[in-house]
């Protein structure tokens, strides 16, 4: 009998604290992954890959990058996946701007090599959206769709997350050099496959 066949298929709700802990645990994920790609040159994929290119060509900060685009997809989450969903949503996309904006005081890196930044930088970025999708919240932007087309559709998120961050990395081309585009699509595979492997539904119940 699998787990989610058993006495308690269907599991126990995570408290307030558990999820207030797992969304602070997934967005200093995400704010991990986003330095070391963002110190090796490369982009990624979803809202994170869209700041990043974008600070390649604006002298902004990718947290204020990050959140400036967030904002028609937090409209979008309240009306299509409910209010807590766009609250705390939001929630994770403050404390992404702001950790990124203290985290030189915390750590720098002069040197990454690509390859590292692309495994471990994507793997990071995606278990991040990994913890958010499973306590009620998300990053915002093309995260958000996919949860939806999940939810409402049934299409595997990370499949979808997949075709979308094709894209963002055929605009990628115009910005970034050839060698760095290929590492950004192992980081955009990185990210995507940690959501494809876990985030199905069934596999997990909250207990």
């Amino acid at each position: 009998m699998s787990r989610s066949e058993g006495p308690h298929a269907s599991g126990r709700p995570h408290s307030s604290l558990e999820d207030i802990y797992a969304l602070i645990v997934g967005l200093t994920f995400i704010v991990i992954g986003l330095v070391l790609l963002k110190t090796a040159g490369l982009v990624t994929g979803g809202i994170a890959g869209i700041a990043l290119l974008v600070s390649y060509v604006l002298p902004l900060p990718v947290g204020v990058i990050f959140t400036l685009i967030n904002v028609p997809f937090f409209i979008f989450a309240y009306f299509a996946m409910g209010r807590q969903f766009a609250l705390r949503t939001i929630a994770v996309n403050l404390g992404v701007t702001g950790l990124l904006s203290v985290i030189p005081t915390a750590m720098r890196f002069e040197f990454v090599h690509p390859a590292f930044a692309a495994l471990a930088g994507g793997t990071l970025c995606g278990m991040g959206v990994l913890a958010l999708a499973r306590h009620g919240a998300g990053v915002g932007g093309t995260g958000v769709v996919t949860l939806w087309l999940q939810k409402k559709r049934g299409l595997n998120a990370g499949r979808s997350q997949i075709m979308i961050d094709v894209a963002i990395l055929l605009v990628s081309f115009s910005v970034i050099a050839p060698d760095r585009l290929a590492w950004s699509a192992l980081s955009a595979l990185s990210m995507s496959c940690m959501v494809i492997a876990w985030h199905r539904p069934g596999r997990y119940i909250g207990y």
